[in-house]
């Protein structure tokens, strides 16, 4: 969070896009924390939500507050535990969409820069080829308007602030990134940054399954 951040959650239903005795896959609003935050009055958070209609949610990953879409949750520590080493072990495939500042020069191409935390500007990350952690992005032109570009992010990696970071190195930050945005890329009523899909190994046999959100913007 910036230190100025307002936190004002979205009063909205949860979307449940999938439930089963072991998963539940919720489509995240943008402006909801995944978990509470540590200040006060960030209580209220997408986890809270779920386990008060569904007690037995148990927590797996987390997205930014700003960032939309897919998020899967456990019901049992066995399916938790089972979801955690296929996110772990880099076995789960993420895609997400974004709309970038600028019209991107190419279709596509791969990111490799080592990311860490600036820490005199925390929550901010940056590219720290001395003390960061490996980062890799793939992305893809999907779009092109006047000004802006359209893209697919694979992230192979999951390091914080890791899409907006990479997208911003090149050039082309997120459009309505609070912290990295400047300017008119910044004014926008939300990040424009959204997890599609998500594919794993069900926890239950095993079976590959995807799990997508409808991209809100």
């Amino acid at each position: 969070m910036i230190p100025d951040f307002v936190y004002d959650p979205p009063d909205v239903p949860l979307a449940i896009l999938h439930e089963d005795r072991h998963v539940l896959v919720l489509d995240k609003p943008s402006g909801l924390l995944s978990v509470p935050g540590k200040l006060e009055g960030r209580q209220d958070c997408l986890i809270t939500r779920l386990q008060a209609e569904r007690w037995d949610a148990l927590l797996v990953h987390r997205l930014d507050c700003d960032t939309s879409g897919v998020m899967i949750f456990a019901r049992t520590k066995a399916a938790q535990g089972f979801l955690g080493q296929e996110f772990e072990q880099r076995r789960a495939q993420k895609t997400y969409i974004a709309r970038v500042a600028g019209e991107i020069a190419g279709d596509s191409g791969h990111i490799d820069l080592p990311l860490g935390t600036d820490w005199p500007n925390r929550p901010r990350q940056m590219v720290s080829h001395e003390h960061g952690r490996p980062a890799q992005t793939d992305w893809q032109v999907i779009g092109r308007t006047p000004g802006e570009t359209r893209v697919r992010l694979t992230p192979h990696t999951g390091r914080s602030h890791q899409l907006r970071v990479h997208m911003l190195e090149l050039g082309h930050p997120i459009l309505g990134d609070p912290i990295y945005a400047n300017g008119a890329a910044r004014d926008h009523a939300r990040l424009m940054l959204h997890a599609h899909t998500l594919a794993l190994h069900h926890p239950s046999g095993g079976e590959w399954v995807e799990f997508s959100a409808p991209v809100p913007f």
